[in-house]
């Protein structure tokens, strides 16, 4: 398995899932997103492991308003738009290989064991 973990370092739930990882021992990569972001290449595949761009979005986000990100109707602004704004991402976001999901989900992780 080669897990990483996008998130945000003030984020319960991404601690929560750092905390599922580490009780099973299982080895995991951290990054955070609002300090390095995400590339295009890897916002491409965990968009298609989750079913699009709109699984990515936290409503909640500070920045979500300010964004004008649930105006836009093109995905192509909306990723720009992630781009500019890493906040906006709902996380986290946990990664094996091409597999992903969004928020915690011990039921899909357990799965990927």
């Amino acid at each position: 398995m080669n897990i990483q973990i996008y998130g945000k370092s003030k984020c319960f739930d991404t601690k929560k899932a750092q905390r599922y990882f580490k009780e099973r021992g299982i080895k995991f990569q951290e990054i955070d997103l609002l300090r390095f972001g995400m590339s295009r290449g890897e916002l491409a595949s965990v968009k298609r492991a989750v079913g699009g761009i709109k699984a990515l979005i936290d409503p909640k986000s500070k920045d979500y308003d300010r964004s004008y990100v649930g105006y836009l109707a093109s995905e192509e602004n909306i990723e720009d738009k992630l781009m500019e704004y890493p906040s906006l991402f709902r996380t986290p976001i946990v990664r094996n290989g091409k597999q992903a999901t969004v928020g915690y989900c011990p039921e899909i992780w357990a799965s990927w064991e």
